[in-house]
């Protein structure tokens, strides 16, 4: 006789994979609706704040009736004279897994917001009753794959992963939602069920390069991912054995001379140069077993330091200026950078094995102008969530209708925000203070240059493409029969495509490139 009666194995397998998918990807809404169904209510695939509108999946409660119900009639089955399979089981445990986290839910949030040094979860009583409830069921030879404080800790970080990613990397277009993936992974790798087996011990040793432009949060990333580490729990004190909050340390390279970034980082004894008038406990040190230090503007660093952070990547032990004594780092390292590293390792600026080391996880922050131009309408929505941000709850409607108002008049639709989301920060100040902004004057970026930019990131139709590519060409031979010969056009066809203007632009960027 089998555990699961007609449908329920469909239902069962749906949440099993919602327990353990990553939340942020669209495959999270399909296996909703394998499991609800005809009760199963469209939403947007991209989950993310939103500065007006309901936050809630409306599935989420249904779901978790759904879970509870089945749970329950499963657990019955098996005190009975029911015999399952080893499937089967896996398949019961992994529901139980999605009603537990859904039930302490809110105390898990709770803990994760408040995160105070030792503070008491009395919850977890509660949940080790429940724990045993549905998985120590001596007829049904059930034998839990994880312990419930190893679980336990595992749905606290699940619950504070996505507070520090769902609240802190915002935005509704998919570049933003592949990017909260993105961290997602960072924390759990793509199979959260092997993580929850024995990789959590281990994620500390993988790090983490965030490269983009300026100003779209990559410190933002390299903190939720630094705020997401795994924290045991001490079931005899009903608490969490490190605040996490206190164990992120972000170091700014480019703000810091080499060598103060060397003290900073591996600490020194007293007399070891001049100033060093007692020992010092560097970053490294400091940072305790479930700590993250972000190296942020890695791109920056001197080259006799990128050997040493090397030696520590590969042996994770290092020395404090003179000394010789070994000393061990156990905590995690991110790395950020907007610089192109590949470009900076052919310029002999930048280390290829230090680079091959930082990047076996490798994040790209999108630009502000690949968000809109993926979902143009979510500047709206980023625009009142700064607001909110600056000016309050209070007055975040009057004032983002100034910001609108004045970007869509001002700066136009097309604008490329070239400061990113940093720059839409400074505007919407700008606006509160004195309801105008005006964008710093830049030289205007090479034609050629855009063009690259544009068809790496496949922005451009093709009726676009063959314009500016013809006016590119051209621009270089100044000669119809020239170009259309390198092209294999008809002359006629490539006359009729060289834009004059941009032809100008480009001509003007050649001139000032060899003045």
């Amino acid at each position: 006789m089998s555990l699961f009666k007609p449908g329920e194995r469909d239902a069962a397998n749906a949440l099993s994979r919602l327990a353990y998918c990553n939340p942020f990807l669209p495959e999270r809404v399909e296996w909703e609706r394998i499991a609800l169904g005809a009760e199963f209510v469209a939403t947007d695939a991209v989950w993310s704040v939103r500065a007006e509108g309901d936050l809630a999946d409306p599935n989420v409660v249904k779901l978790t009736a759904l879970a509870e119900g089945l749970a329950s009639r499963l657990r019955e089955r098996l005190l009975g004279k029911v015999k399952a399979s080893a499937a089967e089981l896996a398949a019961y445990q992994d529901v139980v897994i999605y009603v537990l986290y859904h039930r302490y839910e809110p105390s898990l949030y709770e803990a994760a917001v408040k995160q105070a040094p030792g503070l008491r979860v009395t919850s977890y009583r509660r949940f080790r009753a429940d724990f045993d409830h549905f998985l120590q069921l001596p007829r049904a030879d059930l034998s839990p794959s994880i312990n419930p404080e190893h679980l336990f800790s595992c749905l606290f970080q699940i619950r504070r992963a996505f507070y520090q990613i769902f609240n802190h990397i915002v935005g509704g277009s998919m570049p933003a939602a592949r990017l909260r993936a993105a961290v997602w992974q960072s924390i759990f790798t793509h199979d959260l069920q092997r993580y929850q087996r024995s990789l959590y011990r281990r994620m500390h040793d993988v790090t983490t390069l965030v490269t983009g432009p300026s100003g779209t949060g990559k410190e933002l990333v390299a903190r939720a991912i630094g705020l997401s580490q795994y924290v045991p729990f001490d079931a005899a004190r009903e608490a969490f054995t490190t605040n996490v909050d206190e164990s992120f340390h972000a170091l700014n390279l480019s703000a810091l001379p080499a060598t103060l970034i060397e003290s900073e980082l591996f600490g020194h004894r007293k007399g070891a140069f001049t100033g060093a008038l007692d020992d010092r406990t560097g970053w490294l040190e400091a940072c305790p077993p479930l700590g993250t230090v972000l190296l942020d503007e890695i791109g920056e660093l001197d080259a006799s330091i990128q050997v040493k952070l090397l030696r520590i990547l590969q042996t994770r032990e290092f020395q404090r200026i003179g000394e010789t004594k070994s000393r061990k780092f156990q905590g995690k390292v991110i790395a950020s950078t907007n610089r192109d590293l590949p470009d900076e390792m052919r310029a002999g600026r930048f280390r290829e094995d230090l680079y091959y080391r930082l990047c076996s996880d490798l994040i790209v922050t999108p630009s502000l102008q690949e968000q809109l131009a993926d979902s143009p309408g979510e500047l709206r929505n980023l625009v009142r969530f700064v607001v909110e941000r600056v000016a309050g709850p209070e007055e975040a409607k009057t004032v983002a209708a100034e910001v609108l108002e004045w970007i869509e008049q001002q700066l136009g639709e097309d604008y490329r925000w070239p400061g990113n989301v940093r720059e839409l920060e400074q505007c919407v100040r700008n606006v509160l203070v004195r309801k105008e902004y005006h964008p710093q004057s830049r030289p205007k970026e090479d034609p050629r240059e855009e063009l690259a930019d544009a068809v790496s990131q496949g922005r451009l139709t093709a009726k676009e493409l063959l314009r500016q590519y013809c006016t590119l060409v051209y621009a270089q031979t100044a000669n119809y029969q020239e170009t259309a010969r390198r092209l294999e056009l008809d002359r006629r066809t490539v006359k009729s495509h060289v834009d004059p203007d941009l032809l100008g632009e480009m001509r003007a960027t050649r001139g000032n490139a060899n003045n």
